[in-house]
């Protein structure tokens, strides 16, 4: 069976004036537009398809990339709110629709907003919902401490940032821990710090097993230079203010953090930047 939500590989039919019919083992097909059909092909080559429901509610193929797929959580923006939701753009055609019964809060048209892609088996229809909570699951765990994992920033709270993590779990960064702008809806990379009592887990944004060898300020430079393929343009012979707005400390600051990072040899000094070894 296609299954809706998800990308296919299927293999062409036939074509016809609308488009390529495409199908696979069990005997299921789904048409593929005009609009979507490759230009030059063979009838029985392999083609990857997304499936969705189109205006008219009928499965139908594209080419085209969504912003989301089914089971996975992502930032989307609002285009338009009407009597029985909102309806937001996941990069196709059809806006995706979020039910009012599915928002933690009204949405509203032209804000973006960290939702969940579900389908409804009673209809085979797909649908978002920003109720997060209810979709991350953190009675077994698929991760341990230590473990490089996907984070997506969903909310933020008195202790710091809500993460999702590998589209499965909830985390934490705290607050104290966070050396660069977050913003909801980022994805980035993490690590699991800790695994407390009732599987809530703390996420570091950097490496672990290098903290102790420093003070944040070191910390902190030391993430963005991993996160800069190793190099930043930044020394002893830059302005105060451009180190500021960089790294939001003082040169006296920034000279003491990276001279730590040299003395533990994790730098090297060079003309006009520093340089991870």
């Amino acid at each position: 069976m296609i299954e809706i939500g998800k990308f296919s590989q299927l293999k062409i039919l036939r074509q016809t004036s609308v488009g390529l019919f495409l199908g696979d083992e069990t005997g299921d097909e789904v048409l593929l537009p005009n609009k979507y059909s490759p230009e030059k092909f063979n009838i029985d080559d392999s083609i990857e398809v997304f499936i969705y429901r189109d205006h008219e509610e009928r499965k139908i193929a594209t080419t085209i990339r969504p912003k989301i797929l089914l089971h996975e959580f992502a930032l989307l923006k609002v285009n338009a709110v009407d009597s029985i939701g909102a309806f937001m753009d996941w990069g196709l055609e059809k806006d995706l629709l979020v039910p009012f019964k599915e928002q933690r809060q009204r949405m509203v048209s032209g804000r973006w907003y960290v939702v969940f892609l579900d389908i409804d088996h009673e209809t085979d229809r797909l649908f978002a919902t920003n109720k997060i909570e209810k979709k991350l699951f953190n009675e077994v765990l698929s991760v341990k401490e230590g473990e490089e994992v996907d984070l997506l920033v969903y909310h933020k709270t008195e202790l710091g940032y809500s993460v999702i993590i590998n589209d499965t779990h909830k985390g934490l960064v705290y607050e104290n821990e966070v050396f660069r702008e977050l913003n909801i809806g980022d994805k980035l990379k993490g690590y699991v710090k800790k695994i407390r009592e009732g599987n809530k887990i703390d996420v570091s944004l950097r490496p672990l097993g290098y903290s102790h060898y420093n003070d944040p300020n070191s910390e902190a430079i030391y993430q963005m230079l991993l996160e800069n393929d190793g190099y930043l343009a930044f020394g002893d012979k830059s302005a105060p203010d451009e180190i500021h707005a960089q790294f939001g400390m003082s040169k006296k600051e920034f000279k003491k953090a990276i001279g730590a990072l040299y003395k533990n040899r994790k730098i090297t000094m060079e003309p006009d930047g520093i340089k991870l070894i």
